[in-house]
């Protein structure tokens, strides 16, 4: 047995800083529910302090989700201290986690703080986190351009006033794993006691080398890894959780000191419903999760692959939860049957969530010949992220042609009351949405509008993810239906209700943390 690797997911806090992944609440419980089965370590849930949208959503997390230790992240002032702590008062298990800038680059430019006055926040702050609580985590922010000697000095007073988890984090995406795994070794060799603390890493993938990064401080002695489902997160991106986790699961030879706890065969399912709440899809190439991950066009490979699968791949769809693209269920089909293949792909909808669910898809299964996993998916994705919305689209009716100016007829609910209008637009995409921005009064702009059919066939349904902006706000709604205009009104008011859930919280679009 080797030395346990602890997966810390911040896709909550770190991955919602990818432009328009912001989630509300609802979507937040749902992605950390599945991070629970996905058997992560730890969960960052979100920064309290920087909204009462945060706020709240650590809370719910911190009072239904067991397993997992439920971390909030905080500055080093006190306000964010106890913020934290009070978010997460009802947790089973409870992390702060306490950052404050080390390089020289923050200090002048940023916190115009000098490197004492850094020492004693840090001293103080991490004293103060740990009278809430015993599991204290300190992270020195852009750490790798950092004076690697005035790191020692910086972590030793966080380790000596009670931190049990010590932060590496390449936040800027700057260094190179062989300089990465040296620092982490520097770190723990002149570090007094750093045999009592766990050593951590947080890489951005800004020079794509946020995983080979990761993978190097593991084989440098760093036992936790801080990461990301689909790599979401600031720029470029965080450490891709399944890059990590099967990098370590396929190549046991190179890492046979270490071990994770990770369910690997929820992988998948994680990343899919990622992709559902935020509306961002993977690229097909995408390592492990992208479509073309086990698709094999060249002649040769595919000969090989038929001959025997271990010629060109090295782990297989079922291994990550991947389920065949086959046919699984048809308009006969019943409650039951609809619950097992539910189960199978790992979802978890119960309630009125299924209700709505089964009823999407008898509509679906009456409409299309073919029902496949995919189709199951995003119906199922769409009835969970369902939430108590302002604005929920009722009705809509288009008449457009070559020789018609393109007309659109929407109902909306809004505030519970039933309200239409009747657009004309220079399509009928721009018609429904000139109705909705009427109905639901907006004043957001349309920043990207985005197709893609869920499977293959002409009667597949389409997805469709508009990107709008509000006061520098951007979010994502998505929208799934088989008509593709239908799909297009949903995924504008979806968006439009996302923008909503923040405005009412008076929350603010900017960088929050390391």
């Amino acid at each position: 047995m080797g030395e346990a690797i602890r997966i810390f997911d911040t896709t909550l806090r770190d991955g919602e800083q990818s432009p328009g992944c912001s989630m509300n609440l609802k979507e937040k419980l749902t992605l950390a529910r599945q991070l629970t089965r996905l058997g992560v370590d730890v969960i960052e849930a979100g920064f309290p302090i920087a909204s009462e949208g945060d706020f709240e959503a650590v809370r719910a997390i911190a009072e239904e989700i067991r397993g997992p230790v439920i971390c909030g992240l905080a500055r080093t002032p006190e306000v964010d201290v106890e913020r934290a702590a009070r978010a997460l008062e009802s947790a089973e298990k409870t992390r702060i986690h306490t950052f404050i800038a080390t390089s020289d680059i923050h200090l002048e430019h940023k916190l115009r703080m000098t490197r004492e006055q850094v020492i004693d926040e840090v001293g103080r702050a991490v004293t103060q986190a740990r009278g809430y609580t015993d599991d204290v985590e300190f992270s020195a922010e852009d750490a790798t351009r950092s004076d690697r000697d005035y790191l020692v000095q910086v972590f030793s007073v966080a380790l000596e006033a009670g931190a049990s988890t010590l932060n590496v984090p390449d936040t800027v995406g700057y260094t190179t794993p062989g300089e990465y795994a040296e620092l982490v070794r520097y770190l723990i060799a002149e570090i007094p006691g750093s045999g009592a603390a766990t050593f951590s890493v947080h890489c951005h993938n800004d020079l794509g080398l946020a995983v080979a990064n990761s993978l190097a401080a593991v084989e440098a002695g760093a036992r936790q890894v801080e990461c990301t489902v689909n790599g979401i997160g600031e720029r470029a991106g965080n450490t891709s959780l399944e890059e990590m986790v099967m990098a370590v699961r396929t190549r046991p030879d190179v890492y046979a000191e270490v071990e994770l706890g990770i369910n690997a065969a929820e992988i998948y399912p994680s990343s899919r419903l990622l992709s559902s709440v935020t509306g961002v899809q993977v690229q097909p190439n995408k390592a492990i999760v992208g479509d073309n991950a086990f698709a094999h066009e060249a002649g040769i490979h595919q000969d090989g692959v038929l001959k025997a699968a271990i010629t060109y791949e090295i782990m297989t769809p079922a291994s990550i939860g991947r389920a065949s693209n086959e046919l699984v269920l048809g308009k006969h089909s019943g409650r039951h049957a609809f619950r097992d293949r539910l189960d199978e792909l790992g979802l978890d909808v119960d309630g009125d969530e299924f209700e709505r669910a089964f009823k999407r898809f008898k509509d679906l299964a009456d409409a299309k010949k073919v029902i496949y996993n995919e189709d199951i998916e995003a119906i199922a994705a769409d009835s969970v992220t369902a939430t108590e919305d302002r604005f929920e689209l009722l009705e809509l009716t288009i008449t457009s042609g070559n020789a018609l100016a393109p007309k659109a007829t929407v109902s909306l609910a809004v505030d519970g009351d039933a309200k239409d209008t009747v657009a004309s637009g220079v399509g009928p995409v721009d018609a429904i949405f000139k109705a909705i921005a009427e109905l639901t009064q907006t004043p957001s702009e349309l920043i990207r509008y985005q197709v893609h059919a869920v499977t293959a066939g002409l009667d597949a349904q389409g997805e469709v993810t508009v990107t709008i902006e509000e006061e520098g706000r951007r979010v994502i709604g998505n929208g799934v239906h088989e008509d593709v205009m239908v799909a297009s009104g949903k995924a504008y008011v979806n968006a439009i209700n996302k923008l909503e859930w923040h405005r009412l919280r008076h929350e603010v679009n900017e960088p929050k943390g390391i």
